[in-house]
């Protein structure tokens, strides 16, 4: 473990700045609308502000891509070897998640930690630490040195682009991840199987039931410890899963904004706060994900997505809108005129300000 310093810089998260909360929010009451009337766009534009300051947005879209070794139980309708060509589409900016980014100029970067296949000719970062994770239904999908490396390399991820970039989208690529992310949810919530489970890219209702007997059944085999986040992490989880929960923690630690995209983005910015809740001062969620455990992962930590765009793509697919949401908050701030420079006079709002409350900074 010596080997793995996040384990030593998650405990050095700092919480943010009031003060700056404060001053952001001052300076849109003075802008020439009603308190709080553009409402989650000054909520973006206050958490960016406090965070970031008044530096041009600068954001890039990292998804990590692993394969899983659960799909071996046909929990999944897409084959195995979408991970493979899926994961260079989006590099290539061809994807779902890939064009969206290119549209809002976004940067992508992909990192194979455990793709099945050769990647490196892709131009994917590679970062494999073997071919799949193992099946979850006969027993651990990793090692716990494996699991920590896993998390170090999303750790490190962050470390490396953070004078680069203040925004970071946090996306994913795995056939069979949104099974790995239920088992984790159900032991970390305590939650049944069925509350946190849902049909993914697409099943049937039978092929549905047998996804969630395989997610129990691997629960059971593994007996993953609830209290040990790394010991959930190891014996159900992914690569792709570990990476993010790593680059979560480290975007708080260097204090960049990270973006939620879905599920599975969202269960591992979930395993980030079960390690230090601070994390989720950093968080964005973009938009609200068609899978059912995702609203138990926003009520329980006080987030609530920007959009609802019924979208089941992952990716990172909705970490580029909301970029793209993040500059407009920007936009507006930068060129509304204030009440002064329109000729208004302000007084009827005053006991307004005082009222006023925002939302998503905790």
């Amino acid at each position: 473990m010596n080997n793995y310093d996040f384990l030593e810089k998650i405990n050095k998260i700092e919480d943010i700045n009031k003060n700056r909360i404060q001053d952001a929010k001052n300076f849109l009451n003075n802008l020439a609308k009603p308190i709080g009337s553009l409402g989650k766009l000054e909520d973006v534009y206050v958490q960016y502000h406090t965070i970031v300051g008044k530096d041009e947005v600068q954001a890039c879209l990292n998804v990590y891509a692993s394969d899983n070794g659960v799909v071996e139980e046909n929990v999944s309708s897409t084959p195995q070897n979408v991970t493979f060509k899926q994961a260079i589409n989006i590099k290539k900016g061809k994807s779902g998640a890939g064009v969206v980014a290119t549209y809002y100029d976004v940067d992508i970067n992909v990192y194979d930690l455990g793709i099945i296949g050769d990647t490196k000719k892709y131009g994917l970062i590679d970062k494999k630490i073997r071919q799949s994770t193992s099946n979850i239904y006969q027993g651990p999908a990793m090692t716990m040195d494996e699991c920590l490396k896993a998390i170090q390399i999303g750790f490190d991820s962050i470390k490396v682009l953070k004078d680069q970039y203040n925004v970071i989208g946090i996306g994913e690529m795995g056939i069979g991840n949104t099974t790995t992310s239920s088992a984790i949810l159900s032991v970390l919530s305590g939650l049944n199987v069925e509350e946190v489970t849902g049909k993914g890219a697409g099943l049937t209702d039978k092929a549905y039931e047998h996804k969630i007997d395989v997610i129990k059944h691997a629960i059971e085999v593994n007996k993953p410890d609830k209290n040990n986040i790394y010991d959930c992490l190891s014996k159900l989880g992914g690569f792709d899963i570990c990476a993010m929960m790593g680059a979560y923690l480290a975007c708080a630690y260097y204090k960049k904004i990270a973006i939620i995209d879905g599920f599975i983005s969202s269960l591992a910015a979930y395993c980030a706060y079960k390690v230090n809740n601070k994390c989720t001062l950093y968080m964005l969620a973009s938009h609200k994900s068609f899978e059912i455990g995702y609203n138990h992962i926003m009520d329980e930590m006080n987030l609530s997505p920007l959009l609802d765009l019924n979208m089941r793509l992952g990716e990172g697919s909705g970490c580029p809108i909301a970029i793209g949401l993040i500059r407009l908050s920007l936009h507006i701030a930068a060129n509304m005129s204030t009440f002064k420079e329109a000729s208004i006079n302000d007084d009827y709002i005053q006991d307004l300000k005082k009222g006023d409350k925002f939302t998503v900074i905790r």
